[in-house]
């Protein structure tokens, strides 16, 4: 494959190195430079791969000042990878101010597909998945944290978070207060990893559970709260929610909701009228 002049965005794995796509290490292997949110994190998968490629670091506090070397690259010709130390860069990683940068000099800004932690987690996590609000990390301090999931408190989308282990609990204790201990939450944790696990539940339940099991404390971790519901959909439960969705994919909404209302013995006029709020 030859590669034209260009920033490649290189996800990598978010656990398992078998993620990796043939194209990344194709790109990793023939791009005069890669920048890496750590070197030395990065330098360990690289030489699994027996990548050899140059590295530099390009992290948050470095950004702005290295975009202007690579964009000298650039044009002298040499084409550019970034990577971070795990799953897409820019989603909560380092590269935005990077990337507008390049694009504003005139280059070539090429993504690859491969690896998201939140995509990863959202796909098994059985949350509404149509409609999402990626946050990143919830803000450290408590008023902040509480200012934060107060303000998301009515939106209908699933909320997907990522949290680090020591703030995994003081982080479930203000989804408790601000959205409600009745709130769905799902709660996935080494993803792709050997312990990989998934806890589903209400906040409370689901706060209790890893409030009791130091291990739920540990690894990386991506929280995800269902959606606000209304007073009209709350009663519907999630279940018959999802069987209407799918049903209206190839059937007329009257008829998916008498079918839905049939499977799940409800009643058809409320799960018509909900298709209707959500545009079914």
């Amino acid at each position: 494959m030859d590669l034209s002049v260009a920033l490649y965005i290189v996800p990598t794995p978010i656990g398992n190195l078998g993620d990796i796509s043939s194209r990344a290490l194709e790109v990793l292997n023939q791009v005069s430079l890669i920048a890496c949110e750590d070197t030395r994190h990065s330098g360990k998968l690289l030489s699994h791969f027996g990548i050899e490629t140059r590295k530099t670091a390009l992290h948050d506090h470095n950004e702005r000042d290295r975009a202007q070397g690579i964009i000298q690259k650039l044009a002298a010709g040499e084409s550019v990878a970034l990577i971070s130390d795990a799953g897409t860069p820019l989603i909560s990683d380092p590269g935005y101010h990077l990337v507008s940068q390049v694009r504003e000099a005139g280059f070539k800004v090429v993504p690859l597909p491969g690896p998201c932690a939140a995509i990863t987690a959202l796909s098994a996590s059985g949350l509404p998945s149509d409609r999402f609000s990626f946050e990143g990390f919830l803000p450290a301090k408590e008023k902040g944290r509480m200012d934060k999931l107060t303000e998301l408190k009515e939106d209908p989308r699933t909320l997907i978070f990522y949290e680090s282990p020591h703030r995994i609990l003081h982080s479930l204790t203000s989804i408790v207060a601000a959205l409600g201990a009745d709130r769905q939450v799902v709660m996935a944790r080494e993803v792709t990893k050997t312990f990989e696990t998934f806890l589903s539940g209400t906040a409370a339940e689901v706060l209790a559970t890893v409030s009791e099991d130091p291990n739920q404390q540990k690894g990386e971790i991506v929280l995800m709260c269902h959606g606000h519901r209304t007073d009209e959909d709350a009663g519907v439960p999630a279940q018959a929610l999802d069987t209407l969705k799918l049903l209206s994919q190839e059937l007329p909404l009257k008829k998916a909701s008498a079918l839905a209302a049939q499977i799940h013995g409800l009643k058809k006029n409320a799960l018509y009228k909900l298709g209707l709020e959500l545009d079914l």
